[in-house]
């Protein structure tokens, strides 16, 4: 199954792959929202997703939205990301930090 496959896919669809996974984050940045829960909160796949696209976090696990190291990673490719950190580092001063280094508008979350 390629990567055109994961995003033509229903939103309904998760796939629990871990290699599969890895392979179509490569080619769709978004392929994280169509992996498995336990895949979500997977700290590889996802520290891997919101590298490539700091949005990616909305679709990690909770657990890991409240890992500052993924967040901090979110968030310094794209501090719009800060809006689905867990609520504790939101308010983080270094965390906020980057996420404005990254995108002024991330003050708005």
């Amino acid at each position: 199954m390629s990567a055109e496959a994961v995003s033509a896919s229903p939103r309904t669809t998760r796939f629990d792959d871990r290699a599969f996974i890895l392979r179509a984050l490569v080619e769709d940045e978004w392929a994280l929202e169509y992996a498995s829960e336990e895949l979500r909160a997977d700290r590889h796949i996802v520290r891997h997703a919101v590298g490539e696209n700091g949005l990616a976090l909305q679709f990690a696990s909770e657990r890991l939205r409240a890992d500052r190291a993924i967040v901090r990673r979110a968030v310094g490719e794209n501090g719009l990301a800060l809006q689905y950190a867990a609520e504790e580092l939101r308010g983080d001063r270094e965390i906020v930090q980057g996420a404005v280094t990254s995108e002024g508008w991330a003050l708005q979350h």
